[in-house]
């Protein structure tokens, strides 16, 4: 199989946290998406939220203080994960997180069909409708 490495990133404003319709997925979803061959991760980061929802964020992770020549450190994912996206496609995903004061969010309308906030109880009892 073979995998690709992405960034995921949750986005929450007062409580609530931002999930998309992705369109070709048909399902609720994170911004986020591949790291292109020319870019780090944290670049990758950035890209995703500016193209996928247009907020400014403030990403809750930390670099780590090397002071090597020609060592750029990047933003620490939260955690990291592998899945399956179908039997010859995976991802290896960078997942952050990221507050944001502005819930104003810019619809990427070539991949998704609308985006929603959801409360921590709406995530917790799965009830992600597409309205």
């Amino acid at each position: 199989m073979k995998r690709h490495f992405t960034v995921t990133v949750f986005v929450s404003v007062q409580g609530q946290t931002l999930l998309h319709w992705h369109a070709k997925n048909r399902m609720w979803l994170p911004p986020g998406g591949h790291i292109e061959l020319d870019e780090d991760p944290e670049e990758a980061l950035f890209r995703e939220i500016r193209e996928e929802c247009g907020l400014r964020v403030r990403v809750l992770a930390s670099k780590p203080d090397i002071a090597h020549a020609g060592v750029k450190p990047v933003l620490t994912p939260s955690y990291v994960d592998v899945h399956r996206i179908t039997s010859k496609h995976g991802h290896i995903a960078f997942v952050y997180f990221a507050v944001s004061q502005s819930a104003r969010v810019t619809l990427h309308e070539r991949e998704h069909e609308a985006f929603r906030w959801f409360s921590r109880a709406e995530i917790a009892q799965g009830r992600w409708k597409l309205s």
